[in-house]
């Protein structure tokens, strides 16, 4: 058994990202019941709506699962207390110092994982004591490092820097994905794409359509002036560039951004006017399948090629 399964306590080293509007109890539960880690993505939850998915979680499965929290969350004192007091075992921080948390969530028994896009944040990670790390490349969906580097790239450098337990993610939805990650160093990884367009994510039905349709560079890195993120090109996107193109302003843009737009495109399902969340390995997808299938799937793949011959010539 790999580190990661070891300190998370699961069968397999996959662990299901946890993504706003994605992320509830339905598809952290079915990932946790299918030997990977289930997250919870409280970035979208007000604290009693995630106490409500904690408890669901724990109802529906009996294996171990976590909750992810953006440490720019406005209300991050309230959800860190009320996420202790749920008894959850393992976090996920992202967006944020590792410094600020991690010393109290250990203190009152959580293990905590932290995302980081570069080998300097990972360096700072293991000086504040977490217990893994999850080195995420430019290929994600979602919020993304200003660094740009890509999973390949990052993960060998990282690995290289750091002797905690190592965690890919970016651009990872598959077998082959899963292999290459472990072969660069990485001792799990951590799925985003992949699950946020399985049928037990919350998402909308019209948002996981839209992204099982697009095709290779079909999504882009905007927004770089406030918080780097990979979107679905739509009439949103579209103003967004614009604006980006003649040098919008960081005020301007973030008019331009208001409040709700990852809700109205990935919850509610606005596939114009809502921010249209999700990685380039969507590209790679083209159907709909239940937690179970794809984590059966991407076992099976991992299983099968670890076993071809490669040699060269």
């Amino acid at each position: 058994m790999n580190r990661v399964c070891s300190l998370l306590g699961i069968r397999y080293p996959i662990i299901q990202g946890g993504m706003v509007w994605c992320s509830g109890w339905k598809l952290a539960s079915a990932v946790s019941n299918a030997g990977g880690l289930g997250l919870i993505g409280a970035g979208s939850m007000h604290p009693e709506i995630l106490r409500e998915h904690i408890c669901k979680c724990r109802a529906a499965t009996g294996k171990p699962f976590g909750v992810n929290i953006p440490l720019m969350y406005p209300q991050i004192e309230e959800i860190m207390k009320m996420v202790v007091d749920e008894g959850v075992k393992i976090v996920f921080t992202s967006a944020g110092n590792p410094k600020t948390w991690t010393g109290w969530l250990k203190e009152h028994g959580v293990t905590v994982v932290h995302v980081v896009s570069s080998s300097r944040f990972a360096i700072k990670c293991e000086e504040a004591g977490v217990d893994a790390i999850v080195a995420e490349g430019f290929e994600a969906g979602g919020h993304n490092g200003r660094e740009e580097t890509t999973t390949f790239c990052l993960i060998p450098a990282v690995r290289s820097a750091i002797s905690l337990p190592l965690i890919a993610a970016g651009g990872i939805a598959t077998g082959e994905g899963i292999l290459a990650a472990m072969v660069l160093g990485a001792e799990g990884v951590q799925i985003g794409t992949r699950f946020a367009l399985a049928d037990e994510s919350s998402a909308s039905a019209l948002f996981k359509e839209r992204c099982l349709a697009i095709g290779e560079g079909d999504t882009r890195l905007v927004l770089k002036k406030l918080i780097p993120t990979r979107l679905v090109k739509n009439a949103f996107r579209d103003a967004v560039e614009t604006a980006e193109d003649r040098g919008a302003s960081v005020e301007e843009l973030r008019a331009l951004l208001g409040k709700g737009r990852a809700k109205k495109g990935i919850f509610e399902g606005d596939m114009e006017n809502g921010e249209l969340e999700i990685g380039q390995v969507a590209a790679l997808l083209s159907s709909k399948q239940s937690v179970e299938t794809v984590m059966r799937e991407m076992i099976e793949t991992y299983e099968k090629i670890l076993n071809k011959d490669y040699s060269f010539g």
